[in-house]
């Protein structure tokens, strides 16, 4: 049994006398059995970061960044077993871990080395003549950070990255069905220079690390990806200690094809933006509002190249879709298609487990018919299905598109530029997309609306948010006596 734990800069055992096995969901085949962590565990990870704090909030910039840039280049010489390990505990096709996955984490490294140099708050200046005004930016302190297991690597990487480039020490727990990027990465990070403790790895459940971590008294922020529901616990937690909370939360993508869309550039946006990590991405397209006109060739186009989509091995470069996490999800995605249409949703594709694959496999569905307000159409089903819906001008379109709690992204369809604008404004999310739907950047922040969570991640934005501001005033009169003191008692009688 490998030990799960990494903590002050080197591999321990966890104490919560368990074990877990990484699956690989695409064959059942176990990869690694861990050791679990416990509460315990959680109090020497935090105490391991507290104590690192002191001297890493003070090193210069270059240091910070130095170190970042060491780890980008240790991930890149890793980079394929990187990408085989994703795969392999995550049901990636290596085609989206080598293409996607990896690459972005360690541009994400890269980008955040940079970044480690340019943290700086506003230019000296005298606001009311008799002093000198300044704006620092500081590091927080500890930060606990739970990632999820639809991009392990990924979203370690965006909760580790801006969180110690700005001077922050971090304890991660990883999802414990995907920890083994986040082990590798804590190694990496060791060997690239970061000083014990500065980044930690606990491999433990929500409710027994997850909660004690956020719960912690020395952690001074809560960094948090994953659904809603648990998104509501954290922030709970935290804010019975007015802790800063960072949630990136669940999704329910429009896709909107207006009726002047290019139809192919729709019809293959929404099936790559739809199948992205077996729909297993909170930005996934899952909602396709279609201009009427265009409705059924999309409908058809859309459902032509699903049935195409290669199910099976995921480490062969032909496969296209992996399997979901588990088989609970896979019968969960499975469940929620069959509601829908017990309700009156038609299957145009898709929308069953097939039986010549081992592993948690489902194929591209694409569901027409669903109401407005059905179940299909309004939660995150975190599959490979899309709904399509039918719409009659503009407003409705974007009326419908504004129709859930969520709003983290969207994709606009369309040739003309002002209905572009317009649906860009006016489209309740952090992120719209026109005439494409996923790619992201480690320049561009990514962040929801409303019940999608609240703060950002990559880019400078969350950067910032891992720091305190804090003004720093300096009297540059010399005065013992200043005129605003007769504001609070008069001037003594001189003796």
């Amino acid at each position: 049994m490998r030990q799960g734990q990494w903590i002050g800069g080197r591999s321990v055992a966890g104490s919560a006398g368990q074990s877990i096995d990484v699956i690989d969901p695409s064959n059942g085949v176990i990869i690694e059995t861990l050791d679990l962590a416990g509460p315990a565990d959680v109090e020497t990870a935090v105490a391991a970061a507290s104590a690192a704090f002191d001297e890493w909030s003070r090193v210069p910039p270059v240091v910070r960044s130095d170190a970042l840039l060491a780890l980008g280049r240790r991930m890149a010489e890793r980079a394929d077993e990187y990408a085989r390990v994703e795969s392999r505990q995550a049901g990636k096709p290596i085609r989206l871990a080598t293409g996607f996955d990896v690459p972005g984490s360690i541009d994400n490294a890269l980008f955040f080395a940079g970044a480690a140099r340019h943290l700086q708050g506003s230019a000296a200046a005298e606001w009311d003549g008799d002093h000198t005004s300044t704006i620092r930016r500081e590091p927080i302190g500890v930060v606990g950070s739970i990632a999820p297991w639809n991009y392990p690597l990924q979203m370690a990487m965006w909760k580790m990255l801006p969180a110690i480039a700005a001077g922050n020490t971090v304890v991660l727990k990883p999802s414990e069905l995907t920890p083994l990027t986040s082990l590798m990465l804590a190694e990496d990070a060791t060997a690239a220079g970061l000083p014990d403790g500065v980044f930690n790895v606990l491999t433990g459940t929500g409710v027994d690390v997850g909660e004690a971590l956020i719960a912690h008294p020395s952690v001074r922020m809560v960094s948090f990806t994953g659904s809603t529901r648990v998104g509501h616990r954290v922030a709970e937690i935290a804010a019975a200690q007015l802790k800063r909370a960072h949630l990136e939360l669940g999704g329910k993508a429009p896709f909107v094809v207006f009726e002047d869309a290019d139809l192919d550039a729709a019809i293959q946006g929404a099936v790559a933006g739809s199948l992205i990590n077996t729909g297993q991405d909170c930005t996934a397209a899952t909602r396709a509002y279609v201009h009427r006109s265009l409705f059924d060739a999309f409908v058809s186009g859309v459902a032509r190249v699903m049935d195409g989509i290669v199910l099976g091995d995921t480490s062969l470069d032909t496969t296209d879709l992996g399997p979901l996490i588990s088989e609970a999800h896979q019968q969960k995605v499975a469940a929620m298609v069959g509601r829908a249409v017990e309700a009156g949703a038609t299957v145009a594709c898709g929308g069953f487990v097939p039986d010549d694959l081992d592993g948690s496999f489902y194929r591209p569905t694409l569901i027409t018919g669903a109401a407005q307000d059905s179940e299909i159409v309004q939660e995150e089903v975190f599959g490979p299905v899309l709904v399509a819906l039918p719409f009659d001008d503009d407003e409705e379109a974007l009326r419908l598109a504004n129709d859930t709690p969520y709003g983290l992204a969207a994709s606009a369809w369309t040739t003309d530029v002002v209905r572009a604008h317009r649906a860009s404004r006016e489209i309740q999310a952090g992120c719209v997309w026109i005439n494409d739907h996923i790619p992201i950047v480690s320049e561009m922040p990514h962040g929801g609306y409303k019940q999608s969570g609240m703060g950002k991640d990559m880019s400078l934005y969350s950067f910032e948010e891992y720091t305190q501001i804090k003004h720093v005033s300096t009297d540059i009169t010399g005065a013992a006596r200043k005129e605003w003191h007769r504001t609070i008692f008069a001037e003594p009688d001189p003796q």
